[in-house]
């Protein structure tokens, strides 16, 4: 196949950013050896005494503040032994912060380490691994196994767990109950639903349409989810873990149809729109359905009220199956170099307990890891992470997992490929040209990596 010269600067800055990452972890490896105190990435640290002072960085800093005091305080008094040093980072400044603490000095003994952050710590040697500890300890068997088996698959293709699961932000179908019941329509639960009732709910002259589709930034993630929803396709690569099935002809389908609702059932302006616009549009105007998450539920509730609108599971495909893209998972990893291991894994032990797993929860609206939490009364009240709970726990929802390890998966699922994705909505473009282009880039970028891994 012909490459072309922007394709060939493309791949050497693929191959570049995975070699660097690969080159982080060597030199970094070498230069634990000669720890020098600073807490960089690479350096091994020690388990401590398990007490004394442990440092917390929050991966959400000002938005789960007041929780995360809550949580601590009652940890401390718990485990008067040890103090818990709270630092709170904004959720767009901290994987920076922490890059730049991997190399030069200065981690904390224990951090907020979500899915899509996990592969660049991995890969430079700074996060501990915590399988042992994990099934050696209270929680063992009471973590959501879709949730744990998210990050052990962002980790970077070692099988190994470098965090433990304190929730997911799942994917959510919001529609309006009283449009649908004014027009006479089933809840959306089945695909063949969802695209009935966008057809029906749409009158443009009145400017009302039935879905708002995201075609602005983070527009990626939810065209996948619509896609392996319907195609039913339950893994992101071939059997060899070689070709991206992302073109599978059964998935071009389904972009096809997908794409084909922009102009004729959303509005004109969802070309452009992120989620924080699209959530907007749909809290004040009249469109029927609208993808998002937990998140947004609270959003809807104080522009809506409880009775307009419902928010449920992805819809099911045509075998019956409900089928998702892994979606944001959340978790709490220890730093290598933490001087204090045992301690910071107390902590880590009790914020994902019963009690407070579920606290952290309820307050941030999202579906919690711990399986007993998840029953609690609380997430009855709150419909959308009741459902999503149900989902994720009864075993009806198959999550495809996506590649976070590649060094190169955010450029590809965002900048590479989030206009090209507007050129398909916009007609300028056909889905599986774009599907195959992302198909190209995925290969590469996989095959680099097995190669790496000596795969």
């Amino acid at each position: 196949m012909k490459t072309s010269n922007r394709n060939s600067r493309r791949t050497g800055g693929r191959r570049t950013s995975a070699a660097v990452a690969l080159g982080a972890v060597l030199a970094l490896t070498a230069t634990a050896c000669g720890d020098d105190g600073s807490g960089a990435g690479g350096d091994k640290g020690a388990d401590g005494s398990g007490k004394g002072k442990i440092v917390f960085w929050d991966n959400n800093g000002g938005i789960r503040t007041a929780v995360w005091k809550e949580i601590i305080a009652d940890f401390e008094k718990a485990n008067p032994d040890i103090d818990v040093e709270y630092v709170g980072i904004a959720a767009t400044e901290y994987q920076s912060k922490v890059d730049t603490a991997i190399q030069g000095g200065g981690l904390p003994d224990v951090g907020g380490v979500g899915a899509a952050m996990l592969a660049g710590f991995s890969a430079q040697d700074a996060l501990e691994p915590l399988d042992n500890r994990l099934t050696g300890s209270s929680l063992n068997g009471r973590v959501n196994k879709d949730m744990i088996e998210s990050l052990r698959a962002a980790g970077g293709g070692d099988g190994r767990l470098y965090s433990v699961p304190t929730s997911a932000n799942n994917g959510v179908l919001y529609y309006r109950t009283d449009l649908f019941d004014k027009a006479g329509l089933e809840a959306p639960t089945s695909w063949d639903a969802f695209y009935t009732a966008a057809e029906k709910l749409t009158n443009t002259g009145e400017n009302e349409f039935g879905y708002t589709i995201r075609g602005g930034s983070g527009s990626i993630a939810q065209a996948l989810d619509a896609m392996y929803g319907q195609s039913g396709i339950t893994s992101f690569w071939d059997a060899g873990k070689e070709k991206a099935t992302v073109n599978d002809p059964k998935n071009v389908e389904a972009l096809e149809k997908y794409a084909a609702l922009y102009k004729k059932a959303t509005p004109a302006a969802d070309v452009n729109n992120d989620f924080a616009k699209m959530v907007a549009q749909w809290d004040s105007g009249t469109i029927g359905m609208l993808n998002h998450n937990l998140g947004s539920y609270q959003d809807h509730v104080k522009a809506l009220g409880v009775e307009k609108f419902r928010g449920i599971p992805q819809p099911v495909g045509a075998s019956g199956k409900r089928v998702q893209v892994s979606n944001p998972v959340d978790g709490l990893g220890l730093f290598k170099s933490s001087k204090n291991k045992d301690a910071a894994w107390k902590f880590v032990e009790f914020a994902t307990s019963h009690a407070q797993n579920s606290k952290f929860n309820e307050s941030a609206g999202q579906v919690p890891s711990n399986t007993e939490a998840a029953k609690d009364a609380w997430i009855q009240k709150a419909e959308p992470t009741k459902l999503a709970a149900e989902a994720l726990n009864d075993g009806s929802t198959t999550i495809v997992q996506l590649p976070y390890y590649l060094p190169d998966w955010n450029t590809i699922s965002k900048a590479d490929n989030e206009p090209n994705l507007q050129k398909v909505m916009l007609g300028k473009m056909s889905a599986k040209a774009f599907l195959d282009t992302m198909a190209e880039q995925l290969n590469e970028a996989q095959a680099e990596w097995n190669e790496q891994m000596g795969q």
